[in-house]
């Protein structure tokens, strides 16, 4: 057997390293001297090619380790080590296992690398796509050089997909599939018969290609917009798909392969020279293509498998490779993940330039409603229609007047239009002209807030000036959080696009599209509110994250001096400033405190002072929960923000003395005796005087039914429990009535954990006559109310752990895992005790890091340290939890002794420490 391979040099290393193909071929050939049959020259060969794609697979990946940035030699080299193990089988096939010395017309057979292989950018993992070419129908002679060859290659564990065709059934394929279409259209020949290959790209331009770029070009775009949908349509995914997302490879492939329909280029600096591509926006495709081949390489190389989603442990893996590190207190991870996110939105400004230019030569059809409906806008002075978007008439005079670069988007909003690429290219390359002078100029203050208050949704005019650079020019504290991924499973979006949604949900609250969701939040937009102050603080608030410094503190700080360029007054800076730094405060307050406590809603009322103020912090908290991901708000949430918001405002506009346990009490005891006006007074009296104040102080009256009937009905030593979905809250309500005994909270929080149930909120009480009522609100692993048909056998679950047939803290360390994709985030442990939140109870709230069995071992420890649990509240942030547990030592008092708490919090750090490693290693 005879082969001479064409060695390329823009390889990631010399290719006799990658393949030494003269000591092979030799080898092989000594080998099959030897052979005496097919099958052991197969064995042989196979042998061979085995070790030799071992080496050449190992030296690619430990040279791209040292350069992990050297994408583009990787996929050649990838190739190459492929294109060897294609041609060695092929001739050992034609040239050994099947020679022909003399072959008829019919017998001839070229073979074609197609798709990805074809365009020899191969990543690791890829797949080997290969066409076998004959003249005619398939000969016997060509079938079995074909699955001679297919046998060696699946033996060398290659992925390989294959088909045998004419030319003309390529032709017919290629014009009822546009993915076959596509796949041909980056064919490359590798071995056979040259110019029987030939021939198929003569045809193929000829017959297929040729007059049917628009068809083309439309299936293409059709093709990506259903991409973009099933990938989330964000190109802000926190775990984005490297190939298939928006703004990742397949983007940047498409966008080259109509090109090459239309232009006929082999390379995408060929596009240069015929003017759809500056050098500037060839550099910046270069430059976003070898980034995004960097990571798709070390993703299949840490993955060992053809992975292309960026899930959260692999971005931490990924970002090492890379060769990031933490900075300035951001983690390698965060600044990897903007780089990646950044030029992911430089692929969509190059696929907008590029399809600006197929509109300018009608080969894209104009966008269809702009078809139907021929009527456009007036325009302001300056500015045209072109293919139904905004353009720029004379960019000169444009120029000449600096703040016309905010006057676009305000024109924009205006009339309802898209903003055509060339305009949007003009901007861009001028974004040098927003400076100090323009930023403090009052008519570019007033267009700017115009944009948010003045032309309806100002969603689309954000974004799309956040996307050219213009927000982070005109407000330069913003640039700092453009394209910043948060690391953690909790927020969605990145800073940036965080902010824009948020903007986003106010607006939507302000036109009354959600009233019958957030009645509270309509009914404040409709009333005297200064919009002014909650659209700038809705834009502020999270400016101050990236850094190391807390992020209201930092944003608040940011706020007083960028407000009043913004051109706000004194005091409403002085607002923005407030709502900035405390723009967690509400959700904090709802989600980790005890509001049935007043002591929780008079110091919040303290901290807020008016009504003013709290309505604009509720309906910022409001947008700012809903903005952090698509179900992050639930009912759940609404309910304990409404009655936040209900109560200070009740205490503000009545007197914060209004607020007393007594009355209410009084208040439930009345409205129990009321609901159970059928029972004996006898029966009535023993139920309003066993329980103590805080009992009737804690709960709604419906949980006050339940544990009346429960307790009236119990029998010695069982364990009454009624299970309801809690539909306004998103849970299901579980009521426990039994004798009190210690440990009773870990014991119940236990039988739940057991279940897979998710506790979000919980209270216990004890009786004066021996018994303890508590109730529990879960949720299932969907975060929703466990569906009815479900109940009986929870029940019956939590009854058999209760009754002691199944020990949970036994059972528990099954369940009690950390999934892998979850394992890279870092969640330090803080634990607070605060003695002033409530009237008799300590607070202690445990931050950190989620896990199934974790609220069970924090009860358990305090149990052991003779702490008796009132309530919990438990938050959830992603893979971060808050639980907040309001307690009194054996002797009902406070925890105020120095000592005392830091033995407790030494105590519950052991258990989380030991539980985390416990469920790390499960």
């Amino acid at each position: 057997m005879k082969i001479i391979l064409p060695a390329p040099d823009d390889l990631i290393c010399p290719a006799h390293e990658i393949f030494d193909q003269t000591t092979i071929v030799a080898e092989i050939n000594q080998d099959i001297a030897e052979s005496a049959s097919a099958l052991d020259t197969r064995k042989a060969v196979v042998t061979h090619l085995n070790a030799a794609r071992d080496v050449g697979m190992k030296t690619i990946a430990n040279r791209f380790a040292a350069e992990p940035f050297l994408a583009r030699r990787m996929t050649r080299s990838y190739t190459y080590l492929t294109d060897c193990l294609v041609k060695i089988a092929f001739e050992v096939a034609t040239q050994v296992l099947h020679p022909l010395p003399n072959p008829t017309e019919q017998e001839r057979i070229a073979v074609i690398a197609v798709g990805g292989y074809g365009r020899g950018e191969m990543a690791p993992q890829s797949d080997v796509d290969l066409l076998f070419i004959t003249p005619y129908k398939i000969t016997p002679w060509a079938e079995s050089v074909i699955e001679s060859m297919l046998y060696v290659l699946w033996d060398l564990r290659l992925k390989v997909g294959h088909a045998s065709r004419t030319i003309p059934d390529c032709v017919r394929l290629g014009r009822e599939d546009y993915t076959i279409r596509t796949a041909m259209l980056e064919h490359r020949y590798l071995i056979g018969d040259g110019p029987f290959a030939e021939q198929l790209e003569t045809r193929l331009w000829e017959d297929l290609f040729s007059g049917s770029s628009r068809e083309f070009i439309e299936a293409k775009l059709e093709e990506r917009e259903q991409r973009h949908n099933k990938q989330g349509g964000q190109r802000y995914v926190v775990e984005p798909n490297v190939k298939e997302g928006k703004g990742g490879l397949r983007d940047l492939q498409s966008l080259f392969w109509i090109a090459k329909y239309v232009h006929g280029v082999q390379d995408v600096a060929d596009l240069v020279p015929v003017g759809v591509f500056t050098d500037e926006d060839l550099a910046t495709f270069e430059a976003a293509e070898n980034f995004l081949w960097a990571v798709r390489g070390h993703l299949h190389l840490i993955a060992r498998r053809p992975m292309e989603q960026l899930t959260f442990d692999l971005q931490v893996e990924v970002a090492t490779k890379l060769g990031y590190q933490d900075s300035r207190g951001r983690r390698d991870v965060e600044i990897f993940m903007q780089d990646f996110f950044r030029h992911a939105t430089a692929v969509g400004d190059l696929t907008r330039i590029f399809l600006t230019k197929l509109e300018a030569t009608h080969a894209k059809s104009e966008p269809l409603l702009e078809r139907i409906f021929r009527r456009r806008p007036k325009m302001k002075e300056g500015y045209i229609v072109i293919h139904g978007r905004l353009a720029i008439s004379d960019p000169d005079t444009f120029l000449n007047n600096k703040l016309n670069i905010l006057r676009l988007f305000e024109e924009a909003l205006r009339t309802g239009m898209l903003i055509h690429p060339d305009a949007m290219l003009l901007i861009k390359a001028n974004l040098h002209l927003i400076d100090d002078a323009m930023r403090n100029d009052p008519e570019a203050r007033r267009i700017f807030l115009d944009l948010m208050l003045k032309h309806g949704n100002p969603e689309r005019a954000l974004r799309r000036m956040n996307e050219l650079g213009v927000l982070g020019a005109f407000i330069p504290e913003f640039e700092v959080i453009v394209a910043m991924m948060q690391f953690n499973m909790y927020h969605h979006y990145t800073v940036d696009e965080h902010t824009i949604q948020c903007i986003r949900n106010l607006f939507e609250i302000e036109t009354g599209a959600l009233e019958e969701e957030l009645p509270v939040s309509t009914e404040i937009l409709t009333r005297d509110i200064n919009r002014k102050v909650l659209y700038v603080a809705m834009l502020l608030h999270d400016i101050g994250k990236g850094r190391q410094e807390d992020h209201s503190i930092l944003g608040a700080q940011i706020a007083r001096k960028a407000a009043p360029r913004l051109g706000l007054n004194k005091a409403d800076t002085e607002t923005v400033e407030w709502l900035v730094r405390n723009h967690l405060l509400m959700s904090d307050m709802a989600q980790k405190r005890d509001i049935a406590d007043p002591r929780t809603v008079r110091g919040f009322a303290k901290a807020v002072k008016d009504v003013k103020r709290l309505d604009l912090l509720t309906v910022l908290t409001v947008c700012d929960i809903r903005g952090v991901g698509p179900d992050t708000w639930n009912n759940w949430k609404a309910v304990l923000i409404r009655a936040l918001y209900r109560q200070t405002r009740h205490a503000l506009e009545n007197g914060l003395e209004d607020l007393n346990r007594e009355q209410r009490g009084a208040d439930a005891k009345r409205a129990l005796r009321a609901a159970l006006n059928d029972w004996p007074k006898k029966d009535l009296k023993v139920e309003t005087t066993r329980h103590y104040p805080p009992y009737w102080q804690g709960l709604h009256v419906t949980a006050h039914i339940i544990f009346a009937r429960l307790l009236r009905d119990i029998e010695a030593g069982k364990i009454g429990i009624d299970i309801h979905p809690d539909e306004d809250r998103d849970a299901t309500r579980v009521c426990f009535a039994l004798e009190d005994h210690p440990g009773i909270f870990s014991r119940l929080s236990g039988a739940l954990a057991l279940v897979g149930a998710n506790v979000v909120d919980a209270r216990t009480f004890t009786s004066n006559d021996g018994y303890a009522t508590a109730v529990f609100w879960i949720q299932d692993g969907d975060d929703g109310p466990y569906e009815k048909a479900r109940i009986p056998r929870l029940k019956k679950m939590i009854e058999k752990t209760l009754s002691g047939e199944v020990v949970a803290q036994d059972a528990i360390l099954d369940r009690d895992k950390i999934k892998k994709r979850e394992r890279a985030f870092r969640v330090p442990t803080h634990i607070i005790f605060d003695n002033e939140g409530s009237e008799i109870y300590t607070i202690i709230e445990v931050d950190t890091r989620d896990r199934p069995g974790l609220l069970h071992d924090l009860t358990r420890c305090l149990a052991n340290m003779n702490v008796y649990i009132s309530s919990a509240v438990i938050a959830t942030y992603g893979e971060q939890v808050v639980d907040t547990f309001y307690v009194k030592d054996m002797f009902g008092l406070k925890f105020h002794a120095v000592s005392k708490q830091r033995t407790l919090e030494r105590k519950l750090r052991n258990a989380i420490s030991q539980g985390a490693e416990r469920a790390k290693n499960a």
